[in-house]
């Protein structure tokens, strides 16, 4: 793909979403639609199994671009925010493994962004939160549906109401990321989990996200349903029995999987 501010990078299997806005990667709406745009194609590529979103060095995202919205009406708002959730919605629903890898500060749509991976790598230098309580708004790009869903509803109101940043440390202990490492060493952490899950079986990992994803919003015995269904439609794939033959034969860990 071709953008001005988002670049989509692929080697061995794992695509790396960058955001390049700098100074900050304040998330205009010209942002947010290249965002949405490298999300469809991660999506779609036969040569990619999974899919690290990179904000650079120094900043994950800082935010939506304010200076574009102070001047919005209600009518405009009502049409950017569902395109606003529209672009985040397309990484959440890329059907492979997604891992945020996060420096510095990962705030209001930054946060949101990293929300909708599925792993987030954090350096010990990141700052993360929803700090637009403090500009008389909430989050828009569903942190206020996606975070309470990792972190549990009281973690979330607080974050949202007091629009506090959260340091690596507290974000590693209330599960708002997954793995804190130095700063240097964030990307390098995250290509590497992606390498390992790109590894996997791609249609396996497909259905498990989808178990995982739709199953939370439904109750349990069709949470149940949702897994039962995936779990046997695997047994008519390559795969299966490729790593059942390979376990059976060399132990596990070692069956190479062909994606069918």
């Amino acid at each position: 793909m071709s953008a001005e501010f988002v670049r989509l990078d692929v080697a061995d299997g794992v695509a790396t979403i960058v955001l390049q806005r700098p100074p900050m990667n304040a998330l205009s709406v010209q942002m947010q639609q290249e965002i949405q745009t490298a999300a469809d194609e991660a999506s779609v590529r036969a040569d990619v199994r999974a899919v690290v979103i990179y904000g650079g060095p120094k900043v994950f995202a800082a935010g939506a671009d304010v200076k574009e919205m102070v001047d919005w009406s209600l009518p405009d708002a009502l049409t950017r925010s569902t395109r606003l959730q529209a672009a985040f919605t397309a990484v959440e629903r890329i059907p492979k493994p997604t891992i945020a890898a996060i420096t510095g500060y990962a705030l209001g749509g930054g946060c949101e962004l990293a929300l909708c991976a599925d792993l987030r790598v954090a350096g010990d230098n990141a700052k993360l939160g929803q700090p637009e309580i403090l500009l008389g708004i909430i989050p828009g790009a569903g942190g206020t549906q996606r975070l309470p869903r990792l972190v549990g509803p009281s973690r979330a109101k607080d974050l949202i109401y007091t629009g506090r940043f959260v340091g690596a440390d507290e974000a590693l202990a209330i599960g708002l990321v997954d793995r804190v490492v130095p700063p240097d060493d964030v990307y390098t952490e995250a290509c590497a989990l992606a390498q390992q899950l790109a590894n996997g079986a791609p249609i396996a990992m497909r259905a498990a996200k989808q178990a995982i994803d739709r199953g939370g919003m439904v109750d349990l015995d069709s949470g149940l349903e949702i897994e039962r269904v995936h779990f046997a439609s695997l047994f008519g794939t390559d795969d299966r029995t490729i790593g059942m033959s390979s376990f059976i034969e060399h132990g596990p860990g070692k069956a190479e999987f062909t994606g069918r």
